[in-house]
């Protein structure tokens, strides 16, 4: 997902994305330890994605 189309999502939005993307990080850190996954670096696109989030979040937040 691009920055600019998480810049447009509203607060609930950028929050239940935010949940989303930390539980499937959880399945695929999962899924990895138990056999390897087809492709490694979604996990850190994965982890990327959330700090992107969070970071937009924080913004929002205190611009409010």
């Amino acid at each position: 997902m691009k920055n600019s189309e998480l810049k447009s999502l509203t607060l609930e939005e950028l929050k239940q994305k935010l949940d989303a993307e930390k539980e499937s990080l959880t399945k695929l850190k999962f899924a990895h330890a138990i056999s390897p996954i087809e492709n490694p670096m979604k996990i850190k696109e994965t982890k990327k994605l959330i700090a992107r989030i969070k970071t937009i979040l924080k913004q929002k937040e205190t611009q409010n």
